[in-house]
């Protein structure tokens, strides 16, 4: 279906909803690279009104990418809820904006209407929205997971402690995890990007962070990010897998570039369930996101990247994952150009993932070749955690030594808790208060020394020698 309208003198058209959406979307540098966006603001803004116009109806049935021939397509389209869609059905996507802005779209609402919802229609109603808009939608929804803490209650920030090392070196792992876990950061996982793919490595390594979680009897999960089958067979071998992690994208096309499947994913989640470890809830999968995937791995079907991105997080929750979080600033200026693309986006990205009923993070992040800098990320994460981000990600001095980017610190949190009043999963909060670093009330005791895990520490370390 063609659309069209008359701005300034000039009638525009669209020939059909695909590229109404690419010139709709917000200056990105993926679409303009793409060849896929608006020519000038002008047209930008007569794509804007006339996505506004478009039935939410005309998305059942447009076609973004083929359903003949990718799975992602059968996945969204087989697994629409007719019932829960129709309180929104009548509307344009302007009418829907309106509405998510209303009082009349509260937590509840909004949690029954997401079976109703395609990847498709929040990316195309996020596209009219301002930064204000996205911030206000999203901290209505609530999406609570849980696997050894609970993740996502109302009030609550969660961290991922990134220990990453450029080789791997058990010792420089655990001192960047136990400097983590001293500024109360982990309680949404202890997760390490290995810097090697082995099966014996990815052992090693998530060995290694269970060992120190149980010798301190940290209430969280841990999860080393290498690739799924090599998860798989970690977990035949006796490994001890809480998380099994993979990144993932939206066409069939771009998932293999990641070597991975839907039935593929769904032998890795059966295997780790299989192991039972969680205490709190069965969330076992990890999954990491972000725009540009699609275009990179030339499996983006002429779609804008922001729809693309929105796509993936259909994969996301055929498998009821823990964790999903976009690497927002991950990719570079190839796709997301400056300080200004990296907040649109990351904010986009929530916003979509959440209104699908996702339990979304962000790793607020940027490349070194990139026009942005800690101001911006410090920036987007205020916007975040007042947004009702599930979890961000922290490293040591938010220079991650391993994948050489810049991120979140411990101590950014500690910022950002104290500002927004945001308090951690509460299994963690009660853990610091039991081993002397906090308070109970999600205050950490300033120059604390902590002496219940004083013995573990000693141990730990009598370990690690003795294995170098």
């Amino acid at each position: 279906m063609a659309y069209s309208i008359a701005l300034d003198g000039t009638t525009w058209r669209f020939p059909d909803l695909r590229d109404l959406m690419a010139k709709a979307t917000p200056r990105r540098s993926g679409d303009e690279l793409a060849g896929i966006a608006a020519e000038s603001a002008v047209h930008r803004i007569a794509a804007q009104m006339a996505l506004a116009d478009a039935p939410l109806a005309d998305f059942l049935s447009a076609t973004f990418v083929p359903y003949e021939t990718d799975d992602v397509t059968r996945l969204i389209v087989d697994g629409h809820d007719p019932a829960a869609f129709r309180p929104v059905a009548a509307m344009t996507v302007g009418e829907f904006r309106e509405w998510l802005l209303s009082p009349l779209a509260t937590a509840e609402a909004l949690a029954a209407l997401r079976p109703g919802l395609t990847p498709e229609m929040v990316a195309a109603v996020s596209k009219l929205m301002r930064v204000q808009d996205l911030v206000l939608v999203a901290a209505k929804v609530r999406v609570v997971t849980a696997f050894r803490n609970t993740i996502g209650l109302p009030g609550r920030l969660a961290t991922r402690l990134q220990p990453n090392h450029p080789t791997d070196d058990s010792r420089g792992i655990a001192a960047s995890l136990i400097d983590g876990l001293l500024l109360g950061a982990g309680d949404a996982v202890l997760g390490v990007n290995p810097a090697t793919d082995g099966v014996q490595d990815y052992i090693r390594v998530v060995t290694l962070l269970d060992d120190i979680r149980t010798r301190l009897k940290v209430p969280t999960q841990t999860c080393c990010l290498g690739h799924v089958t090599t998860a798989i067979k970690a977990i035949e071998q006796g490994a001890p897998v809480d998380l099994v992690f993979q990144s993932i994208a939206g066409s069939e096309g771009a998932n293999a570039g990641f070597g991975v499947s839907l039935a593929l994913l769904a032998e890795a989640r059966d295997a780790a369930l299989s192991l039972g470890r969680g205490t709190a809830g069965r969330n076992v999968m990890y999954f990491e996101t972000g725009q540009g995937a699609a275009l990179s791995a030339n499996a983006h079907h002429d779609v804008d990247q922001q729809t693309m991105e929105a796509r993936a997080y259909a994969v996301a929750r055929r498998f009821e994952p823990l964790l999903v979080n976009t690497v927002v600033g991950f990719i570079g200026p190839e796709y997301l150009y400056n300080g200004k693309e990296i907040t649109r986006a990351g904010l986009e990205d929530h916003f979509c993932g959440k209104l699908l009923g996702l339990p979304m993070g962000v790793d607020v992040c940027y490349t070194n070749h990139c026009d942005a800098d800690q101001d911006d990320m410090d920036a987007l994460f205020l916007l975040l955690a007042n947004a009702g981000v599930n979890f961000v990600i922290t490293v040591p001095g938010a220079d991650d030594v391993m994948l050489n980017y810049q991120s979140l610190s411990y101590h950014d949190a500690l910022g950002a808790r104290e500002i927004t009043g945001r308090r951690r999963a509460p299994e963690f909060e009660a853990w610091l208060a039991e081993v002397g670093l906090g308070d109970g009330a999600g205050r950490l005791y300033p120059g604390a020394e902590p002496l219940a895990m004083r013995p573990a520490l000693a141990a730990l370390a009598h370990r690690l020698d003795a294995a170098e």
